[in-house]
């Protein structure tokens, strides 16, 4: 008798088990957190987002860092990809500078739930970075810079120091001016193939001091793309000199929906 009772008992308890076992996982999945993917510019590397990236990590936002080969828009593009495809989760996609170019290329990636364009050249179909600047006075930062033998560019120390990030430390410039990548000049006539920016939500610092992309230029460009405008009294290096000012934007691109 004493069996006759346990059994009907355990089957119970065993069926009871079993629906919490199979519980759908779905209804326990949190969901997928939000990663920054930062794309640096011409005469410039990664680096130059680590204070930004250390903001957004004190706010517990994971952050990828690209380091363009600087070779063609599509080697960007490709190497940009490449950190995308990686992702599990919704991405915030920034491109600083020449970044824009390659942000405006890759931005339809599925993984991207918006744009944040930094001081930075944002295309459309067919366009360059020639194209972009041939309506608009030459940037004064333009004049220091010198190509090597095979065609690759980069700026003066006093070009950096004066007129790429003029409102930092000399002691910093003299530090990146050591340390810049050069970019292939022919890159600059490489022209986007589509513009993500048609169908991605998108911010736009604009750097009110910048010396070497026209301040007229980029806030055309905003305006263009119907992003979100941020002015800051910048140069060309907003990442670098108002650190909580593009973080902050970043943060509100992080938290939107996407479209």
């Amino acid at each position: 008798m004493k069996s006759a009772i346990k059994i009907p008992f355990l089957v119970a308890a065993l069926s009871f088990a079993a629906i919490v076992a199979f519980e759908p996982a779905s209804a326990s999945t949190p969901t997928p957190k939000t990663t920054v993917v930062v794309v640096h510019g011409a005469f410039d590397n990664g680096a130059s987002w680590n204070g930004v990236i250390t903001k957004l990590q004190e706010r517990g936002i994971d952050v990828v860092a690209i380091n363009n080969p600087l070779t063609s828009l599509a080697d960007d593009v490709a190497a940009t990809r490449r950190a995308l495809d990686a992702q599990t989760g919704p991405v915030v996609l920034v491109g600083h500078s020449w970044g824009g170019m390659v942000i405006t290329e890759v931005g339809n990636h599925p993984r991207v739930k918006s744009l944040v364009y930094v001081a930075a050249f944002a295309p459309s179909e067919g366009q360059s970075v020639v194209d972009l600047n041939k309506d608009y006075p030459a940037a004064s930062g333009l004049s220091h810079v010198v190509a090597d033998p095979e065609g690759y560019v980069s700026l003066t120390v006093e070009g950096v120091t004066k007129h790429f990030a003029q409102d930092l430390p000399y002691s910093q410039t003299r530090l990146m001016a050591a340390t810049q990548s050069p970019i292939r000049g022919k890159a600059f006539e490489d022209k986007a193939t589509t513009a993500a920016w048609r169908t991605k939500p998108s911010w736009f610092i604009v750097a009110d001091e910048d010396l070497m992309i026209q301040p007229a230029l980029q806030l055309d460009s905003a305006r263009k793309i119907a992003a979100k405008i941020i002015r800051l009294q910048a140069g060309h290096v907003p990442q670098l000199s108002k650190v909580d000012g593009v973080t902050a934007a970043i943060v509100a691109a992080a938290n939107t929906h996407p479209r």
